[in-house]
């Protein structure tokens, strides 16, 4: 839905189906229920995720006019979507397989393509489009800092220019414009605003430059130009929270830059504040072993006493630490509802929303707001409720936010 200038909703993934019928049948069960909830009067904005496979099946002329005819009977449009999970997302283990195949491959290249493609014909005309899409690859499939690591980069990065080349003659043949947005997440190749500003700077405009130079005989301030329109940044509040990102820093330092945030991906990780004594410790430790479920990775980033971070690759692997007395807290990747600060010894990174809620209403920073919890099927039995109930709560929670 419209907000302002902002437009505002949910991501799909929370709904299984990796073949489009079954995908479109989740969306048809729950999507009027949730826009009755929301925005009964108004239409109601979708952040489409479609796997590789959905998208193929969906790119054929007859499904894509039905979801079309579908989505004008109930009022709903669509304007961003998320690009990041090739796969089954609703497997038994996910887990690092999320960024598979990784921007090293034509796979995800064409994946993406055909994503925008689609996109295109969906958005009303006029609106602007985004796709949302992994860090370039996962950290350690690589070895870091090593001949081999650059060459992924450079792979990866010349994928994601020649999708700006794709966006940028889409925009000049049909007037419609799209981005492509990075995420940003921990353990990612890029793993926070630092990392994704660096490369950037450093990797992705020198090579666009000698692109667009040699292709179309642009000067680099015509490349950096395009590169700033095409690809931006998803700020998933979430991923810079597990960070410790003083948000504030993150985004004067891309308005200094000329970077555009894409989308906001609204979500929230849990939190700890670890207690000194030991037998407090103890129960704060096994709540959060309530978390610690087999489907996806819930990377930990800790903090200690003298302000360090150190880094865990899953729950598991923090939790098996008995090295860890300096530590003062604990971040978990496990989006929780949006709408809860607490959870009895836990804690939420809600406050992180706040703030960027805070500086938004300041100055507008995106067009695109998704909020973003895809784990209700794996959350603790207590936290559970109805998926439309819990997706209109956030989604009315984050309004209220917005508005006031």
């Amino acid at each position: 839905m419209k907000l302002a200038n902002s437009h505002l909703s949910y991501c799909s993934n929370i709904h299984p189906g990796e073949a489009w019928k079954d995908h479109f049948q989740e969306l048809k069960n729950n999507l009027p229920k949730i826009k009755a909830a929301v925005s009964a009067e108004q239409d109601f904005g979708l952040g489409l995720r479609l796997s590789a496979q959905a998208a193929k099946e969906l790119s054929q002329p007859q499904a894509l006019k039905d979801f079309q005819d579908w989505l004008k009977q109930n009022h709903i449009y669509i304007f961003t979507m998320n690009g990041f999970p090739y796969g089954d997302f609703h497997i038994k283990e996910v887990k690092d397989k999320v960024h598979a195949p990784d921007w090293t491959s034509t796979e995800r290249f064409e994946y993406t393509k055909n994503l925008f493609d689609i996109l295109a014909q969906l958005l009303p005309e006029g609106q602007e489009g985004g796709i949302s899409t992994s860090p370039l690859s996962y950290r350690f499939w690589h070895e870091q800092h090593t001949p081999e690591w650059q060459q992924k980069r450079d792979i990866c990065t010349k994928h994601i220019l020649l999708i700006a080349e794709h966006l940028y003659q889409k925009e000049v043949n049909s007037s419609v414009y799209m981005h492509l947005d990075i995420e940003p997440e921990p353990d990612g190749m890029l793993e926070d605003s630092r990392e994704f500003i660096a490369w950037y700077s450093q990797e992705l405009i020198p090579m666009a430059s000698e692109f667009f130079k040699e292709k179309y005989k642009l000067d680099e301030d015509q490349a950096k130009a395009i590169i700033n329109r095409y690809i931006c940044l998803c700020y998933d509040v979430c991923h810079f929270a597990l960070e410790y990102e003083d948000h504030q820093q993150s985004m004067d330092e891309l308005e200094k830059l000329n970077i555009k945030i894409g989308k906001f991906q609204v979500s929230s990780a849990l939190k700890v504040t670890l207690a000194e004594d030991p037998d407090k410790r103890a129960i704060q430790k096994n709540k959060l072993k309530e978390f610690n479920e087999p489907i996806y990775l819930h990377q930990v980033i800790a903090k200690d006493s003298e302000g360090n971070l150190i880094k865990y690759k899953d729950l598991p692997d923090a939790l098996n630490d008995s090295n860890d007395a300096n530590h003062v807290e604990w971040r978990s990747h496990f989006h929780v509802p949006i709408f809860l600060e607490s959870y009895g010894e836990l804690d939420s990174t809600q406050g992180d929303i706040l703030k960027v809620i805070e500086l938004h209403k300041e100055k507008q920073r995106t067009n695109h707001i998704e909020v973003e919890t895809y784990t209700w099927g794996v959350l603790p039995k207590s936290l559970q409720a109805p998926i439309e109930e819990s997706i209109a709560r956030e989604l009315n929670w984050l309004l209220n936010k917005l508005r006031n």
